[in-house]
């Protein structure tokens, strides 16, 4: 998907739950301290700052659809890289060695 698809459907989706809550652009914008136009242009799929979206998610109560970003607490690529290479495997010494198995 394309970036200017992407933010077509968040206008759209913003539009939609604005009008689901009966709200006018005007209603949002001063709710979300920001001017008609900004949201004009983010229903549009115009760019605008990502604080922009998030004040008028948090006006329109959708800051759920954020939770969609999954974030792993573990440790990074590069971190496990280099964690693999400190560990060697026990080796026995040469006058140690095991007893072979007869099978």
């Amino acid at each position: 998907m394309s970036d200017g698809a992407i933010l077509q459907r968040i206008g759209l989706f913003i539009r939609s739950s604005r009008l689901e809550q009966n709200k006018t652009q005007g209603q949002v914008a001063l709710d979300a301290n920001l001017s008609r136009s900004t949201v004009s242009l983010l229903e549009r799929g115009e760019v605008v700052g990502l604080d922009s979206l998030l004040r008028v998610l948090r006006v329109l109560d959708a800051l759920h659809v954020l939770m969609e970003f999954k974030v792993n607490d573990g440790p990074t690529p590069l971190e496990r890289v280099n964690v693999k290479k400190r560990r060697q495997r026990a080796r026995p010494s040469a006058d140690k060695q095991s007893p072979k198995a007869n099978w």
